[in-house]
């Protein structure tokens, strides 16, 4: 597995041990496999680790099986992706309502065998949305960028924006939830607030729409925990319709949509920034 990577003008001149601990976010133990085995080359040469490089410097980097075994799953069906956003290192695509972001067992099929076998190898995921919510879903292409990328989630500079119809009206035009979320002792499925045991969970949640009885809202994810927006809003008395776990209001769907996704890309420095649609939240939405 090899990768070649163009320093972009916007990248300050540093160092290559900077570069894959301070900018590419390497891991340690595939830092310390590059160094050893010489497998890392600025312009085609073998290079000092306290070397500078700079702007439009070439960085090539190998890969053998210790580094990254090699991994297969089955391959899905290529035809339901759709794609929002690809390159040579991740891919974006708009997950559907009911569909599993991975399989729990090794033969089952789901979106990441259905990616595969888009993108034609084994892709990894990099974050899940809930089998019941729709939007845009990112996974590797590779293993050397998914340890990056999982960084940069754990870092907070992989943006997540979702809509969501709640039960009742707001008071307020934005809201900060900061309840720390736990398991259910009683149900394994579900997750609830716990002041105690808790881990930090917070949202931002900003009004958009008025209905009768509903809201939409827009959800912004500053951490990741399981089922965390539809925790909150129950919490505070907001239930997503739709919700099987949180809410006892029926919906043809659970109205919760992953609208949009936004990054800086590792290598390139690029903005990325997708929207996902979805005509069954927006059909469901105009019988509010």
């Amino acid at each position: 597995m090899q990768y070649t990577i163009t320093i972009p003008e916007q990248m300050e001149n540093t160092t290559v041990k900077s570069l894959l601990e301070d900018h590419w976010l390497v891991p340690r133990k595939i830092r310390h496999f590059l160094r050893t085995k010489k497998h890392l080359l600025v312009n085609g040469q073998t290079i000092n680790w306290q070397s500078p490089v700079k702007a439009g410097d070439v960085i090539s980097l190998t890969f053998d099986n210790e580094d990254y075994p090699e991994k297969t799953i089955p391959f899905g069906n290529a035809e339901l992706i759709d794609c929002l956003y690809e390159d040579e290192h991740l891919i974006i695509v708009n997950k559907p309502e009911g569909m599993k972001t991975h399989g729990n067992e090794p033969t089952e099929i789901a979106l990441l065998n259905h990616v595969s076998a888009y993108v034609g190898q084994t892709c990894y995921v990099v974050h899940r949305l809930d089998m019941e919510t729709s939007g845009a879903l990112m996974f590797a292409k590779n293993p050397f960028v998914l340890p990056i990328l999982n960084r940069m989630l754990e870092d907070k500079i992989i943006y997540r924006t979702y809509w969501a119809v709640a039960e009742g009206q707001f008071t307020a035009k934005q809201m900060t939830y900061r309840d720390k979320i736990g398991r259910d002792r009683h149900d394994r499925r579900k997750r609830l607030v716990d002041k105690q045991n808790g881990q930090t969970a917070t949202t931002i949640v900003t009004k958009l729409k008025s209905y009768q009885e509903a809201t939409l809202v827009k959800c912004q994810l500053k951490t990741g925990r399981t089922h965390q927006i539809r925790v909150h809003l129950s919490h505070h008395g907001h239930a997503i319709f739709g919700d099987p776990l949180y809410s006892k209001k029926v919906a043809p769907r659970l109205m919760l949509h992953a609208y949009q996704l936004s990054l800086t890309h590792p290598f390139t420095l690029a903005s990325i920034t997708v929207k996902a649609t979805s005509s069954s939240f927006e059909e469901v939405l105009q019988g509010f």
